[in-house]
């Protein structure tokens, strides 16, 4: 070998160690950086002449960072729904011996109508009686609000992950834009890989997606269900805010690039992410749990209701409990969307509105004779206050569609929307853990092949500086040799 070629070999070492030295140095300072991969330098070496860098390389695995995406997408759609479902639960249902259980207030009133029944002439037990009714009524007024709110909070949600999802569409456009023009010249674009997974991974929190990467590097995003995110630009992604919900309020549907992707008109719905869990909050769980308080009320409005004592043939019309659409009763067998955000008691059997309580005994609770039942006038006369009784513990229909029990007394309707709801909290907690659980895993799995070790890091430094100390020993050797050379040609 000669000195010339010497020389060029231990020039090109020194470039290569630098280069290692330097990345090695990235590798250290990004340790603590979330997102951040591990840099490798490709060394290559040429017949003759040496080594030289070929090029930076990160360490990753697209298998593992895909699952990472997935599972992320999962964990965030079930814990939207999850919180939605928990803040309907702690109002009406975690305490069942507290006023806001409508199952609760149902017994409690029972209770109280058994005691009337035995004493119909005590007006303290009848006013008793009322009183537990209102309970019954303001539970499911309460119960009706807090539902409502449930799903504004969800629509404010999607509105909110709606913007984020643009934002991180815009950021994604440049990021990719910069790795398709550093892969055509050749740069080093390991640092904005690290970026745009950065910006997939925080996306996939917000909506499900798949990715595909065409040439130099080039990215397309797609929902889970095939709906195109980005594809060189960024696809508008819109929704319109719903400020107030009442129980007939329909959420507007999430539009991507002009394609519904969620309610009822959506072809190709999302199905993970927080958008997706948002939406399944706002339009279906509290949308079933609204459609069994109003067959609750509607089941009371019928229990309670008056029939005609005469031979007139009059219509039933209500008694205890009332509505705004009185004195017609509520259609049988259909959900009356709202009913229980509307339903009351009756002011004509309240003591502190100036009614009479021992209406509750005699009829005409609704101010028409005709539907009297104590036509005596009898003090003791417990029969009406006793068919009460039993109309509550008697079994009567209810919609299929509010997903309680089709045949049960209002208790045990009640007590079967309780269960459907704390089933319904179960599902999505167990899914949740779960997929939380594959998310941790997955993260894991990923940061022991992209993540930075300093033990390795430090020990391929020293391997730097000793192949950079050899190299400038050679060096310097070489740079005697030369003068000695030059010396004897003098």
């Amino acid at each position: 070998m000669s000195l010339t070629v010497a020389l060029s070999s231990a020039r090109t070492s020194l470039m290569t160690t630098s280069a290692q030295a330097s990345v090695i140095s990235r590798n250290i300072a990004g340790s603590m950086q979330d997102g951040y991969s591990r840099k490798n330098v490709l060394v290559a070496s040429l017949p003759g002449n040496g080594v030289y860098v070929a090029g930076i390389q990160r360490a990753t695995s697209q298998g593992l960072f895909y699952n990472v995406l997935k599972a992320a997408s999962s964990t965030a759609k079930q814990d939207s729904i999850y919180n939605g479902l928990q803040k309907i639960a702690a109002t009406t249902v975690d305490d069942p011996q507290q006023d806001q259980s409508p199952a609760a207030q149902l017994a409690k009133l029972k209770s109280a109508l058994q005691q009337y029944a035995t004493a119909p002439d005590n007006i303290t037990l009848a006013q008793a009686a009322v009183t537990a009714a209102k309970g019954v009524a303001s539970a499911l007024n309460d119960a009706t609000k807090t539902v409502q709110s449930v799903r504004a909070d969800a629509d404010a949600d999607m509105v909110s992950s709606v913007s984020t999802i643009n934002q991180l569409l815009a950021q994604f456009e440049t990021v990719n834009t910069s790795i398709v023009k550093g892969t055509i010249t050749g740069s080093d674009i390991t640092d904005y890989l690290d970026m745009r997974d950065s910006i997939l991974s925080k996306l996939s929190q917000e909506v499900g997606i798949t990715v595909t990467t065409r040439a130099n590097n080039d990215m397309v995003i797609y929902t889970d269900s095939g709906v195109t995110l980005f594809e060189t630009k960024a696809r508008s992604v819109t929704l319109s805010p719903t400020f107030a919900y009442t129980a007939g309020t329909t959420g507007n549907a999430v539009y991507i690039d002009g394609v519904p992707v969620t309610g009822a008109s959506a072809v190709m719905p999302i199905h993970g992410g927080k958008l997706a869990g948002l939406a399944a909050l706002r339009d279906d769980s509290t949308v079933t749990y609204q459609n069994q308080l109003d067959e609750i009320a509607r089941g009371l409005i019928e229990t309670f209701a008056e029939s005609d004592q005469t031979a007139a043939s009059l219509p039933d019309v209500p008694g205890l409990f009332t509505y705004p659409g009185a004195p017609a009763m509520p259609p049988s067998g259909v959900i009356s969307s709202g009913l229980a955000g509307t339903i009351f008691v009756n002011p004509s059997v309240d003591q502190g509105a100036g009614g009479n309580p021992l209406l509750l005994r005699d009829g005409a609770i609704s101010g028409n004779v005709a539907y009297r039942y104590n036509t005596g006038g009898e003090a003791g006369y417990s029969a009406r206050v006793q068919q009460l009784v039993d109309g509550m513990a008697a079994s009567r229909p209810f919609s299929p569609a509010a997903l309680g029990k089709p045949n049960a007394s209002l208790i045990d309707f009640a007590g079967s929307s309780v269960s459907w709801l704390e089933a319904q909290r179960k599902s999505t907690n167990d899914e949740a853990t779960y997929s939380q659980t594959l998310l941790e895993r997955s993260a894991e799995a990923m940061s022991n092949v992209s993540g930075v070790n300093m033990d390795d890091e430090m020990s391929f430094m020293l391997q730097v500086e000793r192949t950079f100390s050899a190299s400038s020993k050679l060096i310097a050797t070489i740079d005697e040799m030369l003068k000695d050379l030059l010396a004897a040609v003098r």
